[in-house]
């Protein structure tokens, strides 16, 4: 797991929201699986509004993998249209302790 030191280490924190059909189609848990495998933290839940949206936080290059695969990839069933990132900043330290699925907003 990225370390909770520095921005020096290129520590990184984005905010996503995954447009199409994403509900249904076990895109929480393929997002908390490839996650976890970049060894990012954070968290990813279902809108009332059928999108997906999540935080995530981690070393950068891992960051930028995930990127790629929420806006190209995804679950196997799903389809995406556009995923949106509101937030990209660097950061000091980690906030989150691990990469969960939160409840559905």
């Amino acid at each position: 797991m990225a370390s909770a030191t520095g921005a020096s280490e290129g520590l990184k924190r984005i905010h996503f929201e995954v447009f199409g059909l994403v509900q249904g189609v076990f895109f929480r848990k393929c997002t908390l699986s490839q996650a976890r495998e970049y060894n990012l933290v954070g968290w990813v839940r279902n809108n009332r509004s059928g999108t997906v949206e999540g935080e995530a936080e981690g070393a950068a290059l891992q960051i930028n993998a995930f990127k790629d695969w929420l806006s190209c990839k995804g679950s196997p069933q799903s389809r995406i249209d556009k995923c949106i990132f509101s937030v990209e900043e660097p950061i000091d330290k980690l906030t989150f302790k691990s990469f969960n699925i939160a409840r559905t907003k």
